[in-house]
């Protein structure tokens, strides 16, 4: 039996055919890993951004709820005393009666507990992490009681890798902003409070920096020795610490921009 076939002749794809749509494909393949790496590699940088932002706001509040509730006495300056440093081991320190928000307030403030330490020494202050860079961390302690160790060990990390920690306080009397504070006996009326921290993810392989600054009004101030010791009214312009009047001189054993010599207290 003998099979017919039709005139037509059978045709097949040449080595050169499918070599260009290999080529063709590969190239499709390619660009489409390409879009995708520059999706991913966008999404870290922005998540990276969102969280150095986040980090940044973390600070600033923190900073902003203990403010609000500073508190300062003239006639227990060896407690109550106010301390602003600059440099590499800048950093801000005072008592303040802090919110139940607070970072950590449950290791001082416990309901079953019978304790309420709530007026704390709070220190914001640079360290250097494992990794070489700065901290900024977060030191407590009552004010009638001595820095435990885990605190002073292991300290609260507000943010990694902080390029600058600046605070500098208004001076009335000078009527600028100074990096200084000489009066540690009083507790200035604004701060302003800069920020910079760096990033590890970065385009190109370059390290990107985030900068942020506030400004805080401080609503309370100190307390005269004459009306914690009931000893006269509220004072006015010329008292010493009041709106109006001078700020009062050092107390001994204050060293200029330093920290009162307190064996409680150490950074």
């Amino acid at each position: 039996m003998k099979l017919r076939t039709s005139g037509r002749r059978c045709r097949a794809f040449t080595l050169i055919e499918i070599m260009v749509a290999m080529m063709v494909f590969g190239m499709v393949i390619a660009a489409i890993y390409a879009t995708w790496a520059l999706v991913m590699r966008a999404s870290r940088v922005g998540q990276a951004v969102a969280t150095q932002a986040q980090r940044q706001r973390v600070v600033l509040r923190t900073i902003e709820d203990s403010l609000m509730g500073i508190q300062s006495f003239q006639a227990s300056q060896n407690l109550y005393w106010f301390s602003v440093g600059e440099g590499g081991g800048s950093f801000l320190s005072f008592v303040a009666r802090l919110p139940d928000t607070f970072p950590r307030d449950r290791k001082f403030v416990g309901s079953g507990m019978g304790k309420d330490f709530s007026s704390r020494r709070v220190t914001f202050s640079l360290a250097a992490g494992e990794d070489g860079e700065n901290n900024l961390i977060l030191r407590q302690n009552p004010i009638l009681m001595e820095m435990d160790q885990d605190e002073q060990q292991y300290p609260l990390v507000l943010a990694r890798n902080v390029k600058e920690f600046g605070v500098e306080c208004w001076d009335t009397n000078k009527s600028k902003w100074i990096t200084e504070w000489e009066y540690t006996n009083t507790i200035p009326p604004m701060l302003r409070v800069s920020v910079v921290l760096g990033t590890t993810t970065a385009v190109g392989g370059s390290g990107q920096e985030f900068a942020a600054a506030r400004i805080f009004t401080v609503p309370s101030g100190m307390m005269p020795a004459s009306v914690q010791r009931g000893g006269g009214g509220p004072g006015g312009p010329g008292v010493p610490g009041m709106p109006g009047g001078p700020n009062l001189l050092q107390p001994p054993g204050v060293p200029p921009g330093g920290n009162p010599r307190n064996p409680r207290v150490r950074f």
